[in-house]
């Protein structure tokens, strides 16, 4: 069984909106974009524990904090997810709530006037609607909440006054045990992992529990009764003897209490169950101390490999490939190759994963078409897989690490080799020294992504249009014709600079000063990694000749890592904004002017400016 699908109305930040799922899903978007919201809706409607927390829902669970109509009808939070992918026992267990799934155009085929011709087309299947129901009951003067098998709307509208009164109105009920057969398993963000690791309720160890099979139950009365029936007993310790004894003659005295010793006791705890979940932990030891402490007290790395240790015992628990797990940042607490790691094994192991990350460690373990990109527009609300045509597999492979680092990103401006990221970057450092407001690139959220060369560089404008990013381009005169292609692909730029130079060595002497040459060639003609074949000395060198010395020992030391390159070495020695390469300087300021006029306009809760209207290439 997988999620195919969840719509989602009037619950906390969304007002309205759909979500697409994938086998394996990768849910991105920047922050507050919904990624939390979509995993919390999920436990909602799948969660076997979930509507057993009191208050199930409450007034900051709804949309803009409004669970009352002008007219004083409560207003409704619905969560509807569909199901499919149902193996053999889900299918006879559910039989008489399946409905025939379009799993291409994504809807019930009972909802469309001709839909019963195309049941048995090859991509019709059965699928399982389930949905949450909450809202505010006046009489009770408290909020309810419930899941249901969801059934065609049709069914609804025959339904009497009374009827249409009742939460669910004629849905049968989608219980605990039912939930149980879906394997839902829900990680939340491991903060410290202390809840992750305790013994309550939804958390990795009570899973393990209640997968293990029977006798769960009798556990814990078992536990009860062997903490009651200690001996000698908690009470039975000398010093609390002799306060107990103290207690229960100075009560005597005003309370009527039960004849005999035990009238007042001491025990290891409150005797109920949800005590113990609350105070019973698991202790381990380890080398070299070899002393059983509580796992809170171990260090972060073990702590960490644990909950991996206890997720490979889910995976095994359930049936291969019968787990729904969602997991929400797993970077919190996990170091990067214990992220790659659990990433691999979910991956693996699970028959559906949903994950949200911020790390390039996680996101690049997913495939492109198990991204799927949250996004608003306005009080709109969306998640959709990326439009894999536009992303070539081997594209997508070889750039891996890019990719990952982009889909975090804002905005990405490509470029087509590391020289002039090299550029780009030490040219944004300069501005955010001199243009006042400016946002260094970093800071801005734009990633840097280095095409390979020239002719490469325009094919990764759709590409990142279809990860729904503002993307930017920027290369050099190109050495030799274009692909067919190149200028449609251009187009999918919000901006694209071309220089008529031949080589980012070329922009950058024609475009500096002499002045900042001259002190380019002071400071690096001391270091070692110089190179000797262009040898200089200040007052032999005219300042004719200076600009071919200093493309020669930039092509010498093309490529260059960032902290070490001769390209930032150069564009340090500018000291004010004028004397930046103005092809480089201008491109960046369009880029800050940009963004900051779409973030003033999102925060005034307009809609995004239209890209199209920049959508130029300029030479």
């Amino acid at each position: 069984m997988k999620v195919r699908q969840i719509e989602i109305n009037n619950f906390r930040g969304i007002s309205a909106g759909t979500v697409v799922f994938q086998q394996h899903t990768l849910l991105v978007g920047g922050n507050n974009i919904g990624k939390s919201t979509v995993c919390e809706a999920l436990e909602l409607v799948l969660g076997p524990e979930r509507l057993y927390r009191r208050p199930v829902i409450d007034e900051h669970d709804f949309h803009h904090g409004e669970y009352m109509d002008a007219s004083n009808a409560p207003l409704e939070i619905r969560i509807r997810a569909i199901l499919t992918d149902l193996s053999e026992e889900q299918k006879r267990r559910f039989f008489q709530h399946l409905r025939r799934w379009n799993d291409s155009d994504l809807s019930f085929i009972d909802e469309d006037s001709e839909g019963l011709q195309n049941a048995d087309d090859e991509e019709s299947t059965w699928a399982l609607p389930v949905i949450f129901i909450g809202r505010y009951d006046p009489e009770e003067d408290d909020f309810i909440g419930d899941t249901f098998f969801d059934h065609p709307q049709e069914v609804q509208d025959e339904l009497d006054e009374e009827e249409r009164a009742k939460l669910g109105k004629s849905r049968a009920s989608f219980t605990r045990v039912h939930k149980r057969y879906c394997g839902f398993v829900y990680l939340r963000a491991l903060r410290t992992g202390s809840r992750a690791l305790s013994m309550q309720r939804g958390s990795l160890l009570d899973t393990i529990l209640r997968l293990g099979g029977e006798g769960s139950t009798e556990m814990w009365s078992q536990a009860l009764d062997s903490l009651k029936g200690l001996n000698p007993a908690i009470g039975e310790i000398e010093q609390l003897k002799s306060i107990r004894e103290n207690i229960r003659t100075r009560l005597g005295k005003f309370v009527n209490l039960a004849p005999g010793d035990e009238s007042a006791s001491f025990f290891a705890s409150e005797l109920t169950r949800e005590h113990l979940r609350e105070v019973v932990r698991l202790f381990v030891a380890t080398q070299p101390s070899n002393h059983p402490v509580p796992f809170t007290k171990q260090g972060t790395g073990s702590i960490n490999l644990l909950v991996f240790a206890l997720l490979t015992i889910i995976a095994d628990l359930k049936e291969e490939q019968s787990v729904i797990f969602v997991m929400e940042e797993p970077e919190i607490a996990l170091p990067p190759h214990t992220q790659r790691r659990v990433t691999k094994f979910v991956l693996k192991q699970m028959g559906q994963s949903i994950v949200t990350s911020h790390s390039p460690y996680v996101i690049e373990e997913f495939d492109p078409e198990n991204v799927v990109i949250l996004s608003r527009d306005g009080e709109a609300f969306a998640g959709a897989p990326i439009d894999i045509t536009s992303v070539k597999p081997k594209t997508y492979r070889s750039q891996r690490r890019q990719f990952a680092e982009s889909i975090l990103s804002r905005a990405v401006f490509v470029l087509e080799g590391q020289t002039e990221l090299v550029a780009v970057y030490a040219v944004s450092s300069a501005l955010e020294n001199f243009h006042e407001g400016y946002s260094h690139i970093d800071l801005a959220g734009v990633s840097l992504f280095n095409a390979g060369n020239d002719r490469e560089a325009p094919k990764f404008g759709p590409i990142f249009k279809a990860l729904g990013k503002r993307v930017y381009g920027m290369r050099d005169k190109p050495n030799a014709p274009d692909p067919t292609d190149a200028g449609e692909n251009m187009k999918s730029f919000d901006k694209f600079w071309e220089s008529p130079e031949l080589g980012i060595e070329q922009i950058l002497i024609t475009q500096l000063p002499t002045a900042v040459l001259r002190r380019f060639m002071d400071e690096v003609i001391q270091r070692d990694d110089y190179p000797a074949t262009y040898p200089y000395v200040a007052n032999q060198v005219t300042e004719g000749e200076l600009p071919a010395l200093v493309a020669k020992v930039l092509k010498a030391r093309k490529g260059d890592n960032f902290g070490f390159g001769y390209t930032g070495t150069l564009i340090e020695q500018c000291r004010s904004e004028s004397e930046l390469p103005a092809f480089i300087r201008d491109a960046l300021l369009f880029i800050d002017k940009q963004l900051r006029e779409e973030a003033e306009l999102n925060h005034d809760g307009e809609d995004t400016p239209s890209q199209a209207e920049d959508n130029d290439i300029e030479g």
